[in-house]
């Protein structure tokens, strides 16, 4: 993780420095010169972004400032990633989200999953991965999801088994420390929704390849490896990290107290998951009817809306709504202007003229390599996707390749990526932050971790990928 033992003037400077020096250094041949300063800009908000300067929306606003002030984009151009409609998929899931988590449907569903599956430490293993399977699709936000709701359920879990982290941690609370961080990660790469910077990578593949890569497409190309992949990930955890008991009564009873005080389902409740449901058969079934991801999802906030769910007044407090639209709808404009400005295609040309001979698919499969590990040098998934994601799919989209294979490959590592480190995203943060894992254990484990994403993506993932026509 990038944490320069600097004061944040100091950091300020270094960041700057180089945009000002090679800004004076003029365009390379066939650029446009403010699609070169405009990378320029581009580049050091992403490097603000990598080394947390500032809040992501403050960092965004900086660059959005510098190409009004610079006479790069016209102010109405930088406003116009945020009416887009990526922009806004991601404030109405985060609105519905907050729905989930203050009625204590979010809770309530985890609870149910663990007195359904939690007879067995591995079986809390599988009642983490279930949770997050059925949490994903409709809480965008991974940190919210794993560090909000099931998090404290994990830590609560593991001190009822008479494990902390300065008391026999490897009793439950590393293996479900481990479990917990790992799924979250998986079922953010399951969903457009399951993460806030999915959408992200669903726009350069629009901008790129010029194909709707949406909810239906995302989950389709997923499901399979997805779930084999979560099948998986208890075992695969205890047998790296094995714990040392069975006896999970004390647990199974603190968990019925808990289901118990919840109580009887509310008005909330009910209406927010009926609305979810509604949600999700209606992305699933987009080919029959027609309708947007968006439009979906801001159906599911009207309604919850005119039910009275939760009212607005309680939903604009919802500040991580509100930040999303900024520093989202603020990259999505550099992005955009990078293409509309000739950027893109001169990149492409370059790219193009400069390919070795190789084979298509060996290519893709060292790009996504590449893309997968260079995590390591990022403090975060987001800055990661804007980073390089654009740039893998604009190398490879010079192959014979299918756009949905290269951009199903790259959308699902963006996530499952962030098992390398202990700070690539909120949950791992939080979970690690508990103190159950050591740092070299948790590197250890994320790195054999990664090699069996590998696997289960790559290689069964390939199967049910030409399956479904991708291949």
């Amino acid at each position: 993780m990038i944490n320069f033992k600097i004061n944040p003037q100091m950091k300020a400077m270094l960041i700057l420095i180089p945009g000002i020096l090679f800004w004076g250094l003029g365009s390379p041949s066939g650029l446009d010169p403010n699609a070169y300063h405009l990378f320029l800009i581009f580049i050091t908000v992403i490097i603000s972004l990598v080394t947390r300067l500032f809040p992501m929306a403050v960092s965004v606003l900086i660059g959005l400032l510098f190409c009004v002030m610079a006479n790069i984009l016209t102010l109405k151009s930088a406003l116009k990633g945020f009416s887009d409609s990526t922009t806004w998929l991601v404030v109405i899931a985060f609105l519905i989200a907050g729905s989930v988590i203050e009625t204590g449907l979010g809770r309530r569903i985890s609870l149910i999953c663990i007195l359904a599956l939690g007879r067995t430490i591995t079986g809390l293993g599988y009642a983490i991965c279930l949770s997050e399977l059925v949490l994903g699709p409709v809480v965008p936000s991974n940190t919210a999801r794993g560090g909000g709701i099931l998090a404290p359920i994990v830590d609560s879990m593991s001190r009822s088994l008479k494990s902390t982290p300065k008391k026999n941690p490897k009793k439950a609370g590393e293996y479900l420390h481990l479990v917990g961080a790992h799924a979250n990660l998986i079922t953010a790469a399951m969903f457009l929704t399951g993460m806030a910077a999915n959408p992200l990578v669903a726009k350069a593949a629009s901008d790129i390849f010029q194909i709707e890569f949406d909810w239906f497409t995302w989950a389709k190309g997923s499901i399979v490896p997805g779930l084999i992949g979560l099948a998986g990930l208890p075992i695969l955890i205890r047998f790296l990290s094995p714990p040392s008991t069975e006896c999970i009564q004390p647990i199974r009873d603190k968990i019925r107290e808990d289901f118990q005080s919840l109580g009887s389902w509310t008005y909330q409740e009910i209406v927010t998951a009926s609305t979810l449901g509604f949600m999700l058969v209606l992305w699933s079934t987009k080919p029959i009817h027609g309708f947007g991801t968006t439009t979906v999802a801001l159906l599911g906030l009207i309604i919850i809306l005119i039910t009275q769910s939760m009212t607005w007044t309680q939903m604009v407090k919802n500040y991580k709504a509100w930040d999303a639209l900024i520093w989202l709808g603020g990259l999505l404009t550099l992005a955009t202007g990078l293409k509309e400005l000739g950027f893109i295609s001169w990149f492409g040309n370059w790219v193009e003229n400069g390919l070795i001979d190789v084979s298509a698919m060996s290519l893709l499969i060292a790009l996504a390599l590449i893309y997968f590990y260079s995590m390591y040098f990022f403090s975060m998934l987001t800055a990661h996707i804007v980073a390089l994601a654009g740039t893998i799919f604009l190398v490879a989209s010079h192959t014979d390749l299918n756009p949905f294979l290269i951009v199903g490959v790259i959308a699902y590592f963006s996530n499952l990526c962030g098992c390398l480190t202990n700070y690539s995203t909120g949950p791992i943060i939080i979970y690690f932050g508990n103190g159950y894992v050591k740092p070299f254990q948790w590197y250890k484990i994320g790195f054999l971790v990664s090699i069996y994403h590998l696997v289960v993506w790559i290689g069964i993932g390939s199967i049910w990928w030409r399956l479904i026509g991708w291949i």
